[in-house]
């Protein structure tokens, strides 16, 4: 092994994104995202346990713990037992390294289904969407081993590494001219003893797709306009608000740079709907709306100039030589102002590929986010063979927004059904 990559086992800096989720984060505020495999048959923990062994083995990366220094959090090398339990908790929780032996990621099982919460510190969907699958593979692979006595995978070197690609790729010269006011926050009681409800809406990938292409809109600029429409029909009209709904999207900047990093490694763009600009009950107009933002934000200079000016906050002098503990106090006053310029979050992983003959193990794969007092709901999808599945969390009473959702998709011919984890 290299001087520098046993270094780097040792020992690491966080990257840019990865900073701020330590500072912001409490346990009423978890920034702990969670993917889920729902498996064909019940899951054996003694297999379950053994597959992310060996995937940790693969994957040294996600081996660490979270440290403090006297200016910034950094990783450590982690070398304790990995903690596998039966699911007792509601998603996306905030993750104790008390009772978890210090890994940022949380393995629990229940039934047929395998989910792992990952603190976003540690990585993102793109990144941990890889090494889950590594824990899928080993599963099917040891659980049904008569069938894989040949292996059908190589053993060959993954192809990633963990640079900051933030620090990379950013523009030093940008400037900030960006104006912005706050958004219409999601109003109603909410749901007590700091449960989470979960709606899944499956939905019909061909013919979603078909009526996507049919308006000249993307999958994730349709579901973005009926969410906005969602929200204005469950949560916005009775309140006679005036303020915009605004749908923050993350984007995966690995598709604009050359980048192979695990590390976090996106940006966002934030679609705004005015009830000033616009008719909220004209869905053509909303979906207008969004397909013009969306081709605006996404271009390659705009994509820069947000990851640039966020990389220039990070760097900059000032906050760099502030103590760790007066940065936590600046940084969550600050993002308790920042989240009131986002409505809620929308994130769109995509397709989760898997190889064909260990497909026949798996029903289906989930992705969720952890929703908090400001976003009340945050929404994301993911989609497996012929369907998407589009989970809501929330902590409201109601379920009037995810009720709106699925009305509109089905009026569109878009055929939905629907599951929940009961709360």
């Amino acid at each position: 092994m290299k001087k520098r990559e046993k270094k780097e086992l040792m020992w690491r800096r966080l990257d840019n994104s990865a900073k701020i989720f330590p500072l912001s984060s409490s346990r009423k505020y978890s920034s702990v995202f969670r993917i889920s495999a729902v498996m064909k048959d019940k899951i054996v923990p003694r297999f379950l346990e053994k597959a992310v062994i060996n995937a940790l083995n693969k994957f040294n990366f996600f081996k660490v713990r979270l440290k403090k220094g006297f200016f910034w959090y950094y990783f450590e090398y982690n070398d304790k037992k990995i903690v596998i339990e039966e699911e007792k908790d509601y998603p996306c929780k905030y993750i104790d390294p008390n009772t978890n032996n210090d890994y940022l990621f949380k393995v629990t099982y229940f039934d047929r289904k395998i989910n792992i919460d990952i603190f976003h510190s540690l990585t993102d969907g793109n990144s941990a969407i890889q090494f889950f699958k590594e824990i899928v593979y080993q599963y099917i692979e040891i659980t049904y081993a008569k069938d894989f006595k040949d292996s059908l995978r190589t053993d060959k070197k993954f192809d990633f590494n963990i640079e900051d690609s933030y620090l990379k790729n950013y523009n030093k010269k940008v400037k900030n001219n960006i104006k912005s006011k706050r958004a219409y926050l999601l109003k109603g009681r909410k749901i007590p003893f700091d449960a989470i409800r979960a709606t899944h809406q499956i939905i019909d990938l061909k013919k979603l797709k078909e009526i996507a292409k049919t308006n000249g809109a993307t999958i994730t600029q349709y579901l973005t306009a009926v969410l906005i429409k969602a929200i204005y029909l469950g949560n916005m009209k009775q309140k006679n608000a005036n303020k915009p709904i605004k749908i923050c999207v993350p984007v995966n900047l690995k598709k604009y740079f050359k980048s192979k990093t695990l590390s976090n490694f996106f940006s966002y763009i934030t679609v705004g709907a005015d009830t000033q600009k616009i008719d909220f009950n004209n869905f053509k107009d909303i979906l207008e709306l969004v397909k013009n933002d969306f081709n605006n934000l996404l271009k390659p200079e705009e994509i820069t100039k947000t990851m640039s000016l966020n990389v220039k906050l990070g760097n900059n002098f000032f906050i760099r030589i502030i103590p760790l503990f007066l940065k936590q106090i600046f940084v969550r006053l600050s993002y308790l102002e920042i989240r009131k310029y986002t409505t809620t979050t929308f994130s769109n992983i995509g397709r989760i590929g898997i190889i064909a003959e260990y497909q026949k193990y798996i029903d289906q794969f989930l992705f969720l986010i952890a929703p908090e007092r400001i976003e009340k709901i945050k929404c994301s999808t993911c989609s497996y063979e012929d369907k998407m599945f589009f989970t809501f969390t929330s902590i409201l009473m109601k379920t009037n927004v995810e009720k709106e959702f699925k009305k509109i998709l089905e009026e569109n011919g878009i055929n939905v059904e629907e599951e929940s984890n009961g709360v």
